[in-house]
């Protein structure tokens, strides 16, 4: 959706910087910064993503809850649940070392065996940390109906993850969907736009050469 696409860039969730990258903790070179999180300070924006998140779940399948990623997608997951009037819970990277020690946070006496779930996302790079929730939520019992999220990569390795573990994908807007509305706007030159779109094909070296 270029709505959104737009929207990111103007509030500079997303930045482009094909010239000056930005260093993942990975050591990756990137031409792209995105933080989502800013996107809940601008309340207009806000519900526009909000709606757009809603927009995606298939109206066909009864849902019994929505499940946020810890942590960038706790506040979406939640926005989400309360548009729909469902109940919310997340998923920690790993289980508390404390207390009650659990992964799954929301659910401790209403259970998820046998529940339908939508899992809410922010942001989508590999999918190995968004696909690890699915698998705790599938050893708690819960059917995985498919996840959502506001924004991917597209890298190849994410698009296999997915689909070997066997969980349908949707996003708003993504990577090349922001090349195109970025150089529509002039946040890029279209110079740099074949530069920008080597990234998201072999993120892992780009930018290796680059004096």
């Amino acid at each position: 959706m270029k709505e959104i696409a737009a929207l990111l860039l103007d509030i500079q969730a997303v930045k482009l910087s094909p010239n000056a990258p930005f260093t993942w903790a990975s050591g990756w070179k990137s031409p792209i910064y995105c933080n989502n999180r800013k996107v809940l300070s601008y309340p207009i924006q806000r519900s526009k993503v909000v709606y757009a998140l809603v927009k995606l779940i298939p109206e066909v399948i009864e849902i019994d809850a929505i499940i946020g990623v810890a942590t960038g997608a706790i506040a979406w997951g939640g926005l989400v649940a309360d548009e729909l009037n469902l109940p919310f819970g997340y998923v920690r990277s790993e289980k508390k070392d404390h207390g009650l020690k659990t992964q799954i946070e929301g659910f401790e006496s209403l259970g998820l065996k046998g529940k339908k779930v939508i899992v809410v996302e922010d942001l989508i790079s590999t999918g190995g940390s968004s696909l690890k929730a699915v698998q705790v939520l599938r050893e708690a019992g819960a059917e995985v109906i498919g996840m959502v999220a506001i924004f991917s990569y597209l890298f190849p390795q994410a698009e296999k993850a997915f689909a070997e573990a066997g969980v349908e994908l949707k996003t708003i807007t993504n990577y090349s969907e922001l090349l195109e509305v970025a150089l529509e706007q002039g946040f890029v030159k279209k110079e740099d736009t074949a530069w920008l779109a080597e990234w998201r094909k072999s993120p892992e070296t780009w930018g290796q050469h680059q004096n």
